[in-house]
């Protein structure tokens, strides 16, 4: 079983995460199931960047990102190689450690 360490971040997750996953799971439902109230402005339809994270450990072992991913996280704000749609990407079976990007180029943020 795979473990996810979530980075802290200041407004989500300010003292971090670490939680078990299952492979195949999604990013985004993981942070979600553990309180972490990452955007997903487009409900998970792979339309927007909002729920963009960058993976700092583990990003090889995930499957590679589709063409239209890829065209959407050429908007992200703060895009890194490592980066991808936490709605789209599922984990595989090597840990993740995953940073929230403090921004994203959503102007309204619901809570």
């Amino acid at each position: 079983m795979p473990t996810i360490i979530f980075l802290p971040q200041k407004d989500l997750c300010p003292r971090g995460m670490v939680v078990n996953a299952n492979q195949g799971e999604i990013i985004l439902n993981i942070a979600l199931h553990n309180n972490i109230k990452i955007e997903h402005a487009c409900e998970k339809s792979c339309a927007c960047t909002t729920c963009h994270c960058i993976i700092r450990k583990g990003f090889s072992s995930l499957e590679a990102s589709g063409e239209r991913e890829d065209e959407i996280l050429d908007k992200a704000w703060g895009l890194e190689l490592e980066s991808r749609l936490s709605c789209q990407t599922k984990v595989a079976s090597e840990d993740l450690v995953i940073e929230i990007p403090q921004y994203t180029i959503n102007y309204a943020r619901e809570y």
